[in-house]
This record gives C-alpha cells, structure tokens and sequence, in this order.
C-alpha cells in the first residue's frame, strides 16, 4: 500500500470518527479528503503530520456550517493554526476569538471600526507604516490579531482573562472574556 492511500485510509477513518462527534453531521466527500491533504503536505506550523492531519479533520468539521465552502475552510485552519502557532497562542483560542468577533467572516466591520477575522483596528496599519494593507486579507488580520492578543497576554503576566479584556478594549468589564471562554469550551477546545 502507497503512502498515499495510507494516508488516505487514515483521513477516512478520522473523518468518520469525528463525524460522529460533529454536530451537525457532514458527510464527508472526496474533495475534502483531497484538500485535507494537500492541508497536511503544506503544513508548517504542525510538529507532527499526525497532529495536523487529525486537528485539521476536527476543526474542519467544526467549522463546516460557518464555512462551508471546504477549501475556503481548510485555508483558513491552515493559516489560523500558523499564525496562532507563530504568535504562541493556542490555535483552538483563536478560533473562539475569532468566533465571538466576526463569527468567521472576513469581511466583518464592527460600529467602531474594527475590520476581518479578529476585528483589529485599521489604525494599526499606520501604526506599523503599512497604511495600504488590507484588514479583509486572512494572513494580515490573522497576523496583527494573533500578535496584538500575545502582546497583550504579556502585559497581564499571562492573565488570559485580563488580556482578552484588553484586546476587546473593554477592560473591567468581564463580559466579552466569558463570550470567549464559552465558545472555546462549547465549540473549540479539544475533546
């Protein structure tokens, strides 16, 4: 048997696994399959293609009814996971981030301003001498959100609760970093 149908037994097997844990049901297709290992193959911020190859099927199924256009999806996971990875946050704590911001779309604009996946603030651009950047690009909102989110998880000393307050600007209130937290727990934290 070629590595490739190895791998391609083991997505299977995976895929079916995680479909009876998923809610709601997604039947499993070969596109996906295909997607989920060219996912795999380009991955660079997994330690292991095991590990991506079973985060990627889980997440995926996850997140297939907010995004269901399956190698948008995959795309996204791969980037999410990189940035949170290169940032040195826990990708499942971007995802409940990202969740409670825009409810994963990019194209987010909340009443303040605050722009993509992670609603970060345009000002920032100028901040860093990139006024022309787009916020709506995944890889730079991912980047700037994931870095502003450790940057502020620093400067509470590692409080995640406190950090997350910052980063919502909404510090003393509580509200927001409970949005967080239950979206991690209902939906993105590893089972």
């Amino acid at each position: 048997m070629t590595t490739t149908n190895i791998l391609m037994t083991l997505i299977c097997v995976l895929l079916s696994i995680t479909q009876v844990n998923a809610t709601p049901t997604i039947k499993p297709d070969n596109e996906l399959r295909l997607l989920l290992i060219k996912a795999i193959n380009d991955s660079h911020s997994f330690n292991d293609r095991f590990d991506a190859e079973v985060w990627l099927v889980d997440m995926s199924a996850r997140l297939a009814p907010r995004v269901p256009d399956a190698e948008k999806r995959i795309s996204m996971l791969k980037q999410i996971h990189y940035e949170a990875t290169r940032a040195g946050l826990y990708p499942e704590l971007v995802l409940a981030v990202i969740d409670v911001e825009s409810n994963f779309n990019r194209y987010a604009i909340s009443r303040s301003g605050a722009m993509g996946l992670m609603q970060v603030m345009p000002f920032w651009l100028n901040e860093i001498g990139k006024p022309g950047d787009n916020l709506f690009d995944l890889k730079t909102n991912l980047r700037l959100g994931c870095t502003i989110l450790h940057y502020y998880l620093g400067k509470e000393k590692g409080d995640l609760t406190r950090a997350l307050a910052r980063y919502n600007g909404s510090r003393g209130s509580y509200r927001y970093t409970k949005k967080v937290y239950h979206a991690l727990d209902a939906r993105w934290r590893e089972r």
